[in-house]
């Protein structure tokens, strides 16, 4: 899309304004941050064009706008007064959407607490309110828990440059004398943000010199003395939780200050307007979207709700959480436990009747329920499934691979058909859902988490259940595998372990070698067993949710599960000879 560039006194200085995007609808004005230019915003705002009237400007100092004279002249009280003049050039009549990275950020907190009727939303990235940081590492230090103590170390660690920042000459000096070429090596090494044209700059070096009066004019006076700022625009904080310069613990007094605050946190690292600009641009286009009244997909909605800060806040509000084999046991539990904690729920399971009496019970506890029939052994039914999840209700924020088969004998009473039928529920189902859904994912790029459902079978060997236990250790290594693939995406994965619970499955489970009769007293004699031993689904259910919450890569499940857990790392020689045992 066309960009037109135009110069807009300042305060004492031209500044290069350009626009993009029909100027009749929504503005949106991004701002950049230090030692960038406008064009760090070319991805988002190329994005955000087809839809809203995008400005953009070089800040002074900074690209093809004046750089002038002297420290004072980079406080805060100039940079609004530029911030002034090109809103009143591009949008005088109007309230714009507000878009801040970095030094931007800073800049455009100060804009919304002093002149907030100029603003319909605020979007903050990488940048908080320095008066707001003052008061956060305050409240860490006089309040000196080991918690907030170690929070505050890490800014301070983290803010190392700007100590540097106030030696005189030397920073100029280094940027002068090309720190401009390791700055960009840094860039893309440590945040994978290649070099483009525009970005970094040609003028990199002047504007690294340039810059440092920002840190000179504003960083000291407001860590000593801050003020009081508050504001009523909506805002939005998206919070890169490997962010090497600002800590994602900034924003946890936020809401005392921010009465309409929502906090999108995403897994990158500082210059997330480059490395992730479908991301950014999407969550600023559903927040201006939202302020504005406009139309949301159910996701969108969904997503906003999630972000929004509230006192009153279940865990998983907002969150679409899918469970499979849901219809009953431990699926139909983890599906109202989800619930009960605010979330949406998706109850997928070959039996739809039972499906649907499931999300009808998560309407009684949480905020909506939807069943749908799925046969997990069948690949294209989960095609089919994870795509009417997607294009109906969005994606998945959490997965719980559950539905699975019970099978015992001995090896040589299993037949191809029975070791194909265990394998396609319980090793196959979850391959599927994984694969599926992660992919969604992944393209989204906001993270999530799988659960998938294995067995105390997986690590404790038994004569008389071969292939369900085959099955159960395949599920737990697979989740061993897709944890370490999919955690530089955000994705966290858990295996869940259950031992003795007493669900269905002693009653559908099927006992190879043996006549029907035989077969159905197997099946009452199990049934009988797990009953006494009392462990019901609700247990599993809240160690699902936990091991969700807490990033969980192995959950035992059950005093026996742990013990024999426990025993498989320390004494396998041991696990290998009660798994002699007849336990049928």
């Amino acid at each position: 899309m066309t960009v037109s560039g135009r110069r807009v006194r300042g305060d004492g200085v031209d500044l290069a304004v350009y626009e993009q995007g029909d100027p009749s609808r929504p503005t949106v004005l991004l701002v950049h941050g230090y030692p960038d230019t406008h064009a760090v915003w070319d991805e988002v705002a190329e994005r955000l064009a087809a839809r809203f009237h995008v400005v953009r400007y070089d800040v002074r100092g900074a690209g093809a706008s004046s750089r002038p004279f002297g420290r004072r002249r980079y406080g805060l009280d100039y940079l609004m007064a530029d911030m002034q003049a090109v809103l009143d050039a591009t949008a005088p009549d109007r309230k714009v959407h507000l878009v801040g990275h970095d030094w931007g950020s800073i800049q455009s907190w100060e804009a919304a607490c002093t002149m907030p009727e100029r603003f319909a939303s605020f979007t903050s990235i990488s940048g908080p309110c320095l008066d707001h940081v003052a008061h956060w590492t305050r409240r860490n230090i006089t309040r000196p828990t080991p918690r907030n103590l170690k929070h505050a170390a890490g800014q301070g660690v983290r803010s190392w440059y700007i100590y540097f920042f106030q030696t005189p000459l030397l920073p100029e000096t280094l940027w002068r004398a090309g720190l401009a070429k390791p700055f960009s090596r840094v860039l893309e090494i440590g945040e994978g943000v290649r070099p483009r044209p525009g970005h970094p700059a040609r003028t990199l070096s002047r504007d690294g010199a340039a810059g440092v009066g920002l840190y000179r004019a504003n960083m000291l006076e407001r860590l000593r003395k801050p003020r009081d700022r508050r504001t009523d625009v909506p805002t939005q904080v998206i919070v890169p939780t490997r962010d090497l310069f600002v800590s994602p613990h900034l924003v946890g007094s936020l809401g005392d200050r921010v009465p309409n605050l929502s906090l999108r946190p995403i897994d990158a690292g500082h210059w997330v307007p480059r490395s992730h600009p479908d991301v950014v641009a999407r969550w600023i286009a559903e927040h201006v979207t939202g302020v504005e009244g406009g139309p949301l997909s159910a996701a969108e909605s969904r997503a906003l709700h999630r972000a929004r800060v509230r006192r009153d806040r279940r865990p998983f509000e907002g969150s679409l959480v899918a469970i499979t084999g849901a219809g009953s046991g431990i699926g139909r539990a983890t599906a109202l436990a989800f619930a009960e904690r605010g979330a949406e729920v998706v109850a997928a399971d070959i039996d739809l009747a039972a499906a649907q009496r499931t999300a009808e019970l998560a309407c009684l506890v949480g905020p909506a329920g939807h069943a749908y029939a799925v046969d997990v052994a069948d690949p294209n039914a989960m095609e089919d499934f994870a795509k009417s999840v997607l294009h109906e209700l969005g994606v998945p924020d959490v997965v719980v691979n559950n539905a699975g088969i019970g099978m015992a004998g001995a090896f040589l009473d299993h037949s191809a058909d029975d070791w194909r039928r265990v394998l396609d529920v319980n090793l196959w189902g979850v391959i599927h859902g994984s694969r599926l859904f992660a992919a969604q994912m992944v393209e989204r790029g906001q993270g999530g988490h799988i659960v998938n459902t294995a067995s105390a079978a997986a690590f404790t060997p038994s004569r008389t259940l071969p292939a369900y236990a085959t099955s159960k250790a395949a599920v737990l290594m697979l989740s061993e595998c897709l944890r370490a693939d999919l955690a530089g995406q955000g994705i966290g994965v858990s295996a869940i372990c259950p031992g003795v619970v007493n669900t269905n499955i002693t009653r559908t489970s099927s006992f190879v070698g043996a006549g029907a009769e035989e077969q159905e007293q197997s099946r009452q004699r199990a049934a009988r067993a797990y009953a006494l031993r009392g462990f019901g689904p609700e247990g599993v259910a809240k160690q699902i949710v936990a091991a969700v919450q807490k990033d969980k890569a192995l959950v035992p499940v059950t005093a026996e599960a742990r013990l024999g857990y426990a025993a498989s790392r320390l004494s396998p020689r041991v696990m290998r000879l009660l798994a002699r045992l007849d336990i049928g």
